[in-house]
């Protein structure tokens, strides 16, 4: 599959699904709290996201079981939601969602704070979502692909933190996921020239430890290989001739200043 140039109206579509997907994140944050069971953010993600109409990306994409992943604290991504997995204050939880509007994907994901968390692990929630913000100051028509990456992995190792590597962000539109990859770490080469209409998905996944994980047996979770704290922080991207156009970025965080990060 060869990286897609979105024409306007397939912009427009893609527009409508990130501010879906960004009302969905901002609503299930506000309900995370300790004694949820992750089953019970997954209905109430899948809920909020068919209120609009819309279809999750992720439920039985390559048989995954459910609408929401739910990662808790050593989990980098795509947990899988039980009823027996129970939030508990002082947990940190990444939401991965995805929407399908009139056959176009958004997909997004933040890390929340389940109550009273520790200073580290909020460090690990802030500074993961501002290494995605620095890699959206090279995320310009013009620049190569891997500077993205370059600017994400320089910023989050300084804070001495493991950048995962063996997952990676990716194009999106009428499909989840579409070329190109997209390391979050340096790479040999520059990669492609970014052209206005690019739609790319940019998700850092930052350990606190090392960056090497393993998958466990149910195929679909990835943990830290040193049991560490992970954090993911994703949006759907729009390349413009300036600079790139966050379509899933919720109300609350425009108006925390969020634009001005880069």
């Amino acid at each position: 599959m060869s990286v897609t140039i979105k024409s306007a109206r397939e912009i427009e579509l893609m527009r409508e699904a990130g501010r879906i997907l960004a009302r969905v994140h901002q609503d299930l944050g506000k309900e995370i709290k300790p004694g949820m069971s992750t089953l019970d953010v997954d209905r109430l993600g899948e809920e909020m996201i068919r209120s609009y109409e819309c279809i999750p990306s992720f439920k039985n994409y390559c048989g995954y079981p459910a609408s929401i992943c739910v990662s808790v604290n050593e989990e980098v991504v795509h947990g899988i939601p039980r009823k027996d997995k129970i939030l508990q204050e002082g947990d940190i939880v990444s939401l991965d969602a995805g929407v399908i509007y009139k056959g176009y994907h958004s997909d997004a994901a933040r890390t929340v704070a389940v109550g009273e968390i520790s200073k580290e692990a909020q460090d690990l929630i802030d500074r993961t979502r501002q290494s995605f913000f620095e890699g959206m100051k090279k995320a310009v028509a013009g620049k190569h692909l891997h500077d993205i990456g370059a600017a994400i992995g320089t910023y989050a190792e300084s804070f001495g933190y493991g950048v995962v590597r063996d997952l990676v962000g990716h194009g999106i539109g009428t499909h989840l996921h579409e070329d190109p990859e997209i390391p979050n770490f340096k790479q040999f080469r520059r990669g492609i020239k970014l052209r206005p209409g690019m739609t790319l998905a940019v998700e850092p996944m930052i350990n606190m430890g090392t960056p090497e994980v393993v998958w466990m047996d149910d195929e679909w979770t990835v943990v830290t290989e040193d049991m560490s704290l992970s954090a993911h922080y994703e949006n759907t991207i729009l390349i413009t001739e300036g600079r790139p156009e966050i379509l899933s970025l919720t109300e609350d965080e425009k108006a925390a200043g969020f634009l001005d990060l880069f």
